[in-house]
């Protein structure tokens, strides 16, 4: 892991402007979020193209699956927590069933909210979203992975949730790192234990790595020693 770090909501904000020059049918709905989201850079650059929609989440995802049927490519954002729990009806019936081209960007999931307390962490955001029909489902890890899920939400034609994080986390992959929908990445090797992990927490898991390879070493160690002692 590098000392870099970066949250993926900041990752999120930096690759939307970028595609925004390039694909002109995006189009970005919030809902009275945006400088947390980070869609606030996209609104001050492409404003033609930012609808604020207000504390009303479950109005824009409804109207993010309207403009779907017109050939544009929403990208709605909110809390994770707002994205997946206030608006779990509309994104089933309104964006999965017909299968529309909406991409539902959630910011503050998991535990990274922590200040704002319980009722504004999300951990069940996953296990919904997953088990819609037509339902596309990115977590990317650091920033490298988050701007390739970001562009390759909108290259899927049908609905994506992406899932990201509020605090900083550090930057784990090369610009040259190869990803692809629905295959995992390996970091390091052995044949101890097995780790699988999504998202921020992969940083947590590397450390438990570490500390897993030093209590080996440690271990392997007082042993030639006392195999010496007799």
């Amino acid at each position: 892991m590098r000392k870099e770090k970066k949250a993926t909501r900041q990752s999120y904000g930096e690759i939307l402007e970028k595609l925004g020059e390039r694909y002109k049918d995006i189009v970005v709905l919030d809902a009275d979020l945006s400088t947390a989201t980070k869609t606030i850079n996209f609104a001050k650059k492409f404003p033609e193209r930012f609808f604020d929609m207000g504390i009303a989440e479950a109005n824009m995802m409804s109207t993010a699956a309207g403009m779907a049927t017109t050939g544009k490519v929403p990208f709605a954002s909110t809390f994770a927590v707002f994205a997946a729990g206030r608006s779990y009806d509309q994104i089933r019936n309104s964006i999965c069933y017909p299968n529309l081209n909406v991409k539902i960007c959630s910011t503050h999931a998991g535990i990274t909210v922590g200040e704002d307390g319980a009722t504004h962490q999300m951990l069940e955001d996953i296990s919904m979203m997953r088990t819609l029909p037509n339902m596309t489902l990115l977590s990317p890890t650091d920033d490298i992975e988050t701007k390739w899920a970001i562009e390759e939400a909108y290259k899927v034609k049908g609905p994506v949730y992406v899932r990201l994080s509020r605090f900083a986390t550090p930057i784990i992959y090369e610009e040259n790192q190869k990803f692809e929908l629905g295959k995992m990445i390996q970091i390091g090797d052995g044949t101890d234990a097995s780790i699988f992990v999504t998202g921020d927490v992969v940083c947590e898991a590397l450390k438990a790595q570490e500390a897993l390879k030093e209590k080996r070493n440690k271990y392997k160690s007082n042993r030639c020693s006392y195999n010496k002692t007799y």
